[in-house]
């Protein structure tokens, strides 16, 4: 069954102004050219995708990438329109979350012929709507996946929405492996409605929490046990410097109890990690703590690039972050890749910053 069970004269696109309308009011907001045009061509499409309207001669538009700068409402915009789509098989999925699930699915295929296009006409069984958030490709195994189970997913007739910093052209910024994903770039270009929000509002201004998701604490020494420990509320039987295995690779922490870890930056980025580390130390400790960081324009960019990732699945996944820096935010961010730094410090501002006087 496709549609809940809720009944509604109303249409599929008026359903989906509608949400959007009452979110915007709840908040106060109120949204600009950009996003309600956005919001429009989502309502539009979705309803023609699920009426299966389409061209004379033309296959049906596989769905809608939205693209724009940090903070413009993508997932705002994004997030309404799948609350209010009338689908049961829908799923809002984080990239790195989607592409880990992929990998363990792909297990299950083992010695089988293609585990990748099984994989992928399985999720297609089960899901009618798919939207991803925060869709980028920086790592070569991630590209190969990524392309192949998009074409199967567009055609299987997975309807796909996603949201993105890029535009399509720039997806894959690295040279190395670009071509070998230009066919999935071509793929988003011939089938998918490619809408701008660049110029859109930037809702992360009107937060009024100050909860956030945790604190940024500068200029702090990176083995301040009392500080950190009591920040990070470190249980009395906490375990000191041991070795964690993380996916059957070594990962040595200052501190850990059963819910909580404090991490050096050293160790969690500059020896080669992948998304899925992160999340499995996530999904074990829902408090963590990282010290010793400092401005990331002094790193290799694969170094930066992994606290990059780190940032987007922590700040999806609610984890309660405290950081501890030797600089301030802005200088820690300064100098970097422009569209990958915009985003990660607009999500580190809204922890809580705490200037702090050194000892």
């Amino acid at each position: 069954m496709i549609f809940d069970t809720e009944t509604s004269a109303e249409t599929v696109a008026d359903r989906i102004r509608r949400r959007f309308a009452a979110a915007l009011d709840e908040r106060g907001y109120r949204a600009d050219d950009a996003q309600q045009a956005a919001v429009e061509h989502l309502a539009i499409w979705l309803d023609d995708f699920l009426a299966g309207r389409h061209g004379f001669l033309r296959k049906p538009v596989a769905g809608v990438y939205l693209w724009g700068g940090v903070g413009r409402g993508k997932s705002f915009v994004m997030d309404n329109f799948f609350a209010a789509a009338p689908i049961q098989a829908k799923r809002r999925v984080h990239f790195h979350a989607f592409l880990q699930e992929l990998q363990g699915r792909m297990l299950a295929f083992t010695g089988q012929s293609d585990p990748l296009v099984r994989v992928a006409r399985v999720i297609a069984e089960e899901t009618r709507l798919l939207c991803f958030d925060e869709f980028h490709v920086h790592d070569i195994g991630d590209a190969m996946l990524l392309g192949r189970m998009l074409k199967v997913l567009v055609d299987e007739g997975v309807g796909l929405v996603c949201t993105s910093n890029y535009q399509p052209e720039n997806l894959c910024p690295n040279p190395l492996y670009r071509e070998r994903f230009r066919p999935a770039i071509e793929l988003i270009e011939k089938r998918f409605d490619v809408v701008s929000v660049d110029a859109g509002e930037d809702y992360r201004e009107h937060s009024t929490s100050l909860e956030e998701w945790g604190s940024y604490l500068w200029p702090a020494r990176a083995d301040d046990l009392e500080l950190i420990g009591s920040r990070l509320g470190l249980a009395q039987d906490a375990r000191f410097d041991e070795v964690l295995s993380v996916n059957h690779h070594p990962l040595r922490v200052h501190a850990h109890d059963d819910h909580c870890a404090w991490m050096d930056f050293s160790e969690m980025f500059e020896r080669p990690r992948s998304a899925s580390d992160y999340l499995w130390l996530i999904e074990r400790y829902p408090r963590m703590a990282v010290s010793g960081l400092g401005p990331l324009a002094d790193y290799p960019p694969d170094v930066s690039m992994r606290f990059l990732n780190f940032i987007d699945i922590a700040y999806d996944r609610q984890l309660k972050l405290q950081l501890f820096a030797s600089v301030s935010l802005e200088e820690l961010a300064a100098g970097g890749a422009a569209v990958d730094f915009a985003r990660t410090l607009s999500r580190m501002r809204q922890l809580k910053a705490e200037p702090l006087q050194l000892k």
